[in-house]
């Protein structure tokens, strides 16, 4: 599978992925920097690809001694690995000693190995504002969402991965993470679905997730079209507009919700 990945075949990419995914068939032999395998000053090896940090291992026996690496090892899945690198921003660099330089994996998609490939979209991500136009949607979920008091703002992004359809992603951002304020969002979310184009994938993403690449967007790029806190605020005073002055745009919030930004 190494030897088929190559920039342009993210299906070999993703196959590489989800062997890596697979516990016990996943083994790979970490390095070690310093320490011995199982020892508390265990410490993996890091290399620094264009600004990124990832830890080097490979991937068997055969490829060890090919490394010429002679300090210590371990054997492990890298499902585990992956759940141990990701929350550092560590990615993982398969096979570093062989002909082309082996394979890097960033930290992102040991997250999707960690937490399920299937849950997350393939990368890398083209993300940008939506596009189409579906303004009963929209307002719909604005009604409902006012009537959701654990709901503070919606934000939305359109999520083109490098495999599989294109999808509309809802970001939701709540006050609290409790059973109630979950359960109420999601029935929220229930009620509004209905105003779905047929044939429109859409997804949602928690904004407290603060290592999902829609989230990241989002926050940095796509105002609220919903936002409880603006909506309660009180009215400032309005100045007469000069006939030379431009009216300005509508603002985000309940009511009225529309389809573009």
């Amino acid at each position: 599978m190494l030897r088929q990945v190559t920039p342009s075949r993210y299906d070999a990419y993703e196959a590489l992925l989800r062997a890596l995914a697979t516990p016990s068939a996943g083994q790979i032999w970490m390095l070690l920097w310093h320490g011995q395998a199982g020892s508390p000053d265990a410490q993996y090896g890091n290399m620094e690809v264009d600004g990124f940090h990832y830890a080097p291992c490979v991937t068997s026996a055969q490829e060890l001694s090919a490394s010429g690496w002679n300090r210590s090892y371990e054997v492990v899945d890298a499902l585990d690995v992956a759940r141990t690198l990701y929350p550092d921003h560590y990615g993982l660099w398969l096979d570093p000693h062989a002909s082309g330089g082996g394979v890097g994996i960033p930290w992102l998609d040991l997250r999707r190995i960690a937490t399920g490939l299937d849950r997350q979209p393939a990368g890398p991500l083209r993300l940008t504002e939506p596009g189409i136009e579906i303004p009963q949607f929209y307002a719909l979920l604005a009604q409902n969402a006012h009537r959701t008091p654990a709901l503070r703002s919606l934000r939305r992004a359109w999520v083109q991965p490098a495999l599989g359809a294109p999808y509309l992603a809802l970001g939701l951002d709540v006050y609290d993470t409790s059973p109630a304020a979950v359960d109420s969002v999601r029935a929220m979310m229930q009620q509004s679905v209905g105003a779905v184009p047929e044939g429109l994938p859409v997804s949602t993403v928690a904004m407290t997730d603060d290592y999902d690449p829609v989230v990241i967007w989002m926050r940095a790029n796509a105002r609220p079209f919903y936002d409880r806190e603006a909506h309660a605020a009180p009215p400032q005073p309005q100045l007469q507009a000069s006939p030379q002055q431009q009216a300005p745009a509508a603002g985000y919030g309940y009511p009225p919700v529309h389809g573009g930004y």
